[in-house]
């Protein structure tokens, strides 16, 4: 038996072959589609909008918890080899909670002036770690106390809290101040 457009394949060869007609999709010869397909086309349809509408792939949690220490490095023309040995020690300092060190290669006053906040104050360290991409800075600040003595501040800042830990000790002589620098920032970095 030969099939043709306008005469349905009877049931028990439809179901040996699997061919869908268009007869068997429509419901009664009405040419709108059955129930059943409509509610297979439906699913389809969803399947297929879910799929392209996904969420964007998320970052892992460890990620976006990423804490970044910037180190900035001391500067003194007056002390130089006092600030070489406390940017030493601020280089290899450990600061728990942190995930990620950069060490800048530029002070804390060259900083300061490039995004001209100058103020030693916590609003403008804050603006420091923002510029640096950083949740905490670790600097120190080396100054002239009386004739001969040599005054140095390490700061732990947290720029999100907007607090700073400070450590400041002066020393007799600048020989004094390089020898103590991993124990003054070993103090403000506890």
């Amino acid at each position: 038996m030969a099939w043709s457009a306008s005469k349905p394949r009877p049931r028990s060869e439809c179901s040996r072959n699997r061919v869908v007609s268009y007869e068997n999709l429509v419901d009664g010869g009405s040419g709108k589609l059955s129930p059943s397909v409509r509610a297979a086309v439906c699913c389809t349809i969803a399947v297929v909008i879910t799929a392209c509408h996904s969420a964007p792939p998320r970052k892992p949690a460890a990620a976006e918890a990423s804490v970044t220490l910037a180190v900035l490095p001391a500067e003194s023309s007056k002390f130089p080899q006092t600030a070489h040995a406390i940017t030493e020690s601020l280089a290899k300092a450990t600061v728990s909670g942190v995930d990620h060190k950069e060490l800048s290669k530029v002070s804390l006053e060259v900083v300061q002036l490039s995004i001209e906040c100058v103020e030693p104050s916590p609003e403008c360290y804050a603006e420091v770690g923002k510029s640096l991409a950083a949740n905490r800075l670790l600097f120190a600040e080396v100054s002239a106390s009386g004739k001969r003595k040599v005054q140095v501040t390490v700061t732990l800042f947290d720029v999100d809290a907007k607090s700073p830990k400070t450590a400041t000790r002066t020393f007799a002589s600048e020989r004094e101040a390089a020898a103590g620098a991993a124990d003054l920032v070993a103090e403000a970095t506890r």
